[in-house]
């Protein structure tokens, strides 16, 4: 029998067989199409033998890139491109290491400490919190002191914006006498400790302003009065125990932290140390990442960018980054970084 053709090309029924390649005369070439089935040593999947003889084109950056982790931010894109030549072994490396930053760091509470304090009109007790990481050795350990009614405090505003997360989270109550004797202080230690213990096992209220305002806020608000008083090196010792904690606190969003480092910037950079403020300020950039919108962005760069050219670093890629965040976006003379740093924790 003849070969069939339709007599017009759009008349070519949608079912259509292919036949047979013909032989090579390239032995190579035909041991190659050979091997090229599933289940043969030379299989590549589809897509590779489609692409077989083509020149590779660079991978456009898809959309899942923007989310790798549980708790990082869209920074995968400028990661992978520079390490798209990987081998198989150096990209599962690559990516165990990547992981390994995602998992949820996990603290540890306890209640080391309690102290009578006597006031002109009050007595209370004052509890010492040391808070520590899981896991490995934590060289930054954590000690802050809080009273009874700053525990209280919390539980009022997590009701109130938590009610049903916490429901079944126990405070322990408060007596009307007997609030200074050793038994009753040692009893509240272990159920303070409970307390923060299961507070922090609830993920959203971890990650609440107020649970990470109790831990952080009181040593802030100090040390950035002692910032707008001048006295950076007081204020330097408060930031320096402070950042870690609030680091590990706020590792799902880095960007919280931004404040905290910049304050610690402008108080290096005028104690003249200007090698330790552009190392606290680079920081602060990796945690802003490309986030132009951010108020403390280009007040950043631009400080960046004055340390640089006084260090002899390169301050023209930092002038170019804050230059073209503005040609993007237009807007009339803002804060400059001390200006910006000293409004916050006013209050």
């Amino acid at each position: 029998m003849g070969k069939l053709r339709p007599k017009d090309p759009m008349d070519a029924p949608v079912t259509t067989f292919s036949l047979p390649p013909p032989l090579s005369a390239d032995p190579i070439r035909e041991n190659s199409q050979s091997m090229a089935h599933p289940g043969s040593p030379g299989w590549r999947g589809p897509t590779a033998q489609c692409m077989a003889g083509t020149k590779p084109k660079a991978p456009a950056p898809g959309p899942e890139l923007s989310s790798v982790g549980p708790e990082e931010h869209s920074d995968a894109h400028s990661s992978l491109s520079s390490n798209s030549s990987m081998t198989t072994r150096e990209l599962q490396e690559y990516w165990r290491t990547r992981k390994c930053r995602w998992r949820h760091v996990k603290l540890l509470f306890e209640i080391a400490s309690a102290r009578i304090e006597e006031r002109r009109v009050s007595k209370f007790v004052m509890y010492q919190i040391v808070v520590i990481q899981t896991g490995s050795f934590d060289s930054n350990k954590a000690i802050l002191e809080r009273r009874y009614s700053d525990f209280e405090a919390l539980q009022k505003k997590l009701l109130k914006t938590f009610p049903e997360e916490i429901e079944d989270v126990v405070f322990p109550k408060k007596h009307l006498m007997g609030n200074f004797t050793e038994e009753m202080i040692s009893e509240r230690k272990l159920a303070l400790k409970e307390y923060l213990s299961l507070l922090y096992a609830i993920r959203c209220v971890r990650r609440s302003r107020e649970f990470i305002d109790f831990l952080t806020r009181p040593e802030l608000k100090e040390a950035f009065g002692c910032l707008r008083a001048g006295q950076y090196t007081k204020a330097l010792d408060i930031l320096v125990h402070v950042v870690p904690l609030q680091e590990k606190l706020t590792a799902h969003c880095p960007v919280m932290l931004v404040p905290t480092l910049c304050a610690m910037l402008v108080c290096h950079r005028d104690l003249e140390r200007p090698a330790e403020a552009f190392a606290v300020g680079e920081r602060a950039l990796q945690c802003l990442q490309a986030r132009e919108s951010h108020r403390y962005y280009a007040p950043l760069l631009d400080a960046m960018a004055r340390l640089a050219y006084t260090l002899g670093k390169d301050f023209v890629s930092l002038q170019e980054r804050l230059e073209e965040s503005q040609l993007r976006k237009p807007a009339p003379r803002g804060f400059t970084l001390k200006e910006l740093t000293v409004q916050e924790y006013l209050c």
